[in-house]
């Protein structure tokens, strides 16, 4: 895997944090390079049963690993202040040097309407999400210099302040972007990209946007990190692991954004409406792991950096076994 890494994506959303922890120790004994781990207030959906805070389980997994790590993603714009994001960040990179990545996104109201604020379309939640980046890249940039900093915008107010704990190296900022006007403010303004699973054609051209925006800011895209989350459901047979998807996972085959609903009720009652054929060409679904490895090799070739795999089903250990032997070995840039 000459230099390519394939991490573990923790999903605070379906295991206890202490069961995340051991199971991302448990990833990195085989052959996980570091964890994405999620940031979530409710799960999509009741049966997946948790949400714990990130930044403590972050904080838990650096002490029982040794690779990157990360949220994948905080939206710093609603429950949050990017200050507060900034320095929950920075502290983090402090503890762990070098490992600590900030993984940012422009939110989904399952999380963010719990604050009670207005919940605005997704052009205002972008521009949000680029002001907040500019507050947090202000106090990572002012505090490694010794010196304090403000921002008056339309979204957000810093008054004069800095971050009195910071790393040597100020946490590298990803973005996650589905659409192109994002991918090509990414580029200019961020040293990454996240993204999730989607046809080859539509990563191409984020990819395309993407380096278009950094070479406008005077970057070298091919420098900068290009970060996938990919969903898979992988089970010793094939009915099990759809079931899986559909018991655990349906989010995953549902067809329409979902960044406007509030609740993992109403998606409970929509999930009654998702069909294995729902699952194909979003989620790959099948018991053998060469069928896996050929569709992680195909986001490999793509030109993708770090990939965080996420096994749907509950079956996480005996994943890890399967995939630790079978699939990441394999896998080549």
């Amino acid at each position: 895997m000459t230099g390519l890494q394939v991490g573990y994506a923790a999903m605070l959303e379906q295991f206890h944090p202490t069961e995340a922890v051991a199971l991302s120790a448990y990833a990195e004994q085989h052959g996980f390079s570091g964890v994405m781990a999620a940031d979530h207030f409710q799960p999509w959906v009741p049966q997946q049963g948790e949400s714990s805070f990130v930044w403590n389980v972050l904080a838990a997994i650096g002490e029982r690993t040794t690779g990157d790590m990360g949220p994948g993603v905080t939206a710093p714009t609603f429950r949050w202040h990017p200050a507060m994001v900034a320095q929950a960040s920075a502290t983090l990179a402090a503890m762990y040097p070098g490992r600590h990545w900030l993984g940012l996104g422009s939110g989904e109201a399952l999380n963010e309407h719990i604050v009670g604020q207005y919940w605005p379309e997704a052009p205002e939640r972008i521009n949000r999400m680029f002001e907040a980046i500019d507050v947090i890249k202000k106090l990572f940039a002012a505090s490694l210099a010794g010196k304090d900093t403000k921002h008056s915008g339309q979204f957000f107010k810093l008054e004069s302040t800095r971050l009195w704990t910071m790393p040597a190296v100020a946490p590298e900022i990803l973005v996650a972007t589905a659409g192109p006007v994002t991918a090509k403010r990414a580029g200019k303004s961020v040293d990454g990209l996240i993204t999730v699973g989607a046809p080859i054609e539509k990563i191409a051209g984020l990819f395309a946007k993407f380096d278009e925006g950094a070479r406008e800011a005077g970057k070298d895209p091919a420098r900068m990190p290009r970060v996938l989350q990919l969903h898979l459901s992988w089970a010793p047979t094939d009915e099990e692991a759809m079931r899986n998807a559909l018991v655990e996972w349906p989010n995953g085959g549902m067809k329409f954004p979902k960044s406007d609903i509030r609740s993992p009720f109403e998606l409970e009652q929509m999930a009654k409406l998702v069909r294995p054929e729902d699952f194909a060409g979003r989620l790959v679904v099948d018991s053998d792991p060469d069928v896996h490895r050929a569709n992680i090799q195909r986001f490999v070739d793509l030109g993708f950096d770090r990939i965080y795999l996420h096994n749907v089903g509950r079956n996480q250990r005996e994943w890890i076994d399967v995939f630790g032997r079978d699939v990441l070995p394999k896998l080549s840039r």
